[in-house]
């Protein structure tokens, strides 16, 4: 019987802290309950305070602090307790395959790269040009990549950071989304829009620039001008939003609307609820999972044209594109995508159709096909690798220093 269709027991890494999750504890979350789903028997090992609410499959790593890392805060966590727990987990697992995600970030993937030995796969989420971050992390895991039996990257986009800064290559399996439980989300009365007053939604990180808040407030005065009723509602976690609006928009901060941080269920009947998803990013995407959910929810997306968001969007057929950081072209795109309620309902047909090959359903498929290749490879379960302190010292050593920070 092939691994892909006996169970496997798995071991899942994430070097993000869930005490204030993001896209890759998001994705980390979502494959292990759809390998559970299939019968596979699954446990994640992540960051978290010990007080903080977690799945029962997963495995507290202990309290993560803030870095500044490639561009964005990121909670992480290193060091030798750190690395004692992830020393326990392994071997309390006997897992057949162990899945590493960004292992070269200076966190607890790093932690477990150094420590397994065995069937190890590992996914690159990072998108960037020029990274420092990893040109610091190279030296640190330069060895260890070698214990990586299968690559995977999230976007062609991530594949090519992959590629440009460790070398190898990857396989591109996109982050999954469970695309029939955001078409069948309740539209919610309160974001429901109207012809004389349609609804803009925008999800992100308020106080992180690239996520691209500043660019739509830029467009706000422009787009109320031509359609005076239009709302425009903000969900996300982040204090400074009300103020940047404020300082924008002066009189007309009224038209956008701050929700604060959502839940999965108010995240889906906001998105089936609009009028248009705007996606205003400026960088450092590698993918766009957001635009996937709002398409699967049947919003009409508007997002710039980055290349990973080009590509979730077909080229633009299933969605429409404005110029990166343009807060006028984002401007004109609005209201021309919001007078013509044929072309919103054109491309969301069209996009209902595209995230079919994002869905979870297609997306284990491809990830259980990377297990049976690693596993295949070696026979043996995960185990510890004799020369695992060696990493940990090196990285104490950089951090004495000083580097990498």
């Amino acid at each position: 019987m092939s691994a892909a269709t006996r169970p496997l027991r798995v071991g899942i890494v994430c070097p993000y802290s869930f005490d204030v999750p993001g896209g890759v504890q998001f994705h980390v979350r979502d494959l292990a309950e759809a390998l559970l789903a299939r019968g596979h028997d699954v446990q994640v090992l992540a960051p978290a305070d010990d007080d903080t609410p977690i799945p029962p499959y997963m495995t507290a790593a202990g309290r993560a602090v803030p870095v500044r890392y490639n561009g964005s805060v990121a909670r992480l966590t290193f060091g030798p307790v750190t690395a004692a727990r992830a020393r326990r987990w392994l071997a309390a697992g006997e897992f057949d395959v162990l899945h590493l995600h960004e292992p070269v970030t200076p966190s607890l993937s790093m932690l477990a790269l150094w420590i397994a030995d065995g069937p190890v796969v590992a996914t690159f989420h990072t998108s960037t040009e020029r990274s420092r971050s990893l040109q610091i992390a190279f030296p640190l895991v330069r060895q260890s990549l070698e214990k990586i039996s299968a690559r995977i990257a999230v976007s062609e986009d991530a594949r090519r950071t992959l590629v440009d800064h460790l070398g190898g290559d990857a396989v591109v399996i996109p982050n999954g989304v469970y695309v029939d439980t955001f078409a069948a989300a309740e539209p919610d009365p309160r974001w429901t829009g109207t012809p004389d007053a349609p609804t803009i939604a925008f999800l992100g990180r308020l106080d992180e620039t690239r996520k691209g808040l500043p660019v739509l407030l830029g467009a706000v005065r422009e787009v109320l001008a031509h359609v005076p009723g239009a709302r425009f509602l903000v969900a996300g976690r982040g204090e400074t939003g009300e103020q940047q609006a404020r300082d924008v928009l002066g009189d007309r901060a009224g038209a956008v609307e701050f929700l604060g941080g959502v839940s999965d269920e108010d995240k889906a009947r906001l998105l089936s609820s609009v009028d248009v998803y705007v996606a205003p990013q400026t960088g450092g995407e590698s993918f766009g999972i957001v635009l996937v959910e709002a398409m699967s929810a049947g919003a009409a997306v508007v997002a710039s044209d980055l290349g990973a968001f080009s590509r979730v969007l077909d080229d633009g057929a299933a969605g429409v594109l404005f110029r990166t950081g343009d807060s006028d072209d984002l401007a004109r795109t609005l209201v021309e995508v919001l007078r013509d309620p044929a072309r919103r309902a054109e491309v969301a047909a069209r996009a209902s159709t595209v995230v079919r090959r994002y869905d979870w359903s297609a997306v284990t498929d491809q990830v259980l096909a990377v297990y049976e290749m690693a596993v295949a490879g070696r026979d043996a379960p995960v185990g510890e690798d004799p020369s695992s302190l060696r990493g940990a010292r090196l990285l104490e050593l950089r951090r004495g220093r000083g580097e990498g920070r």
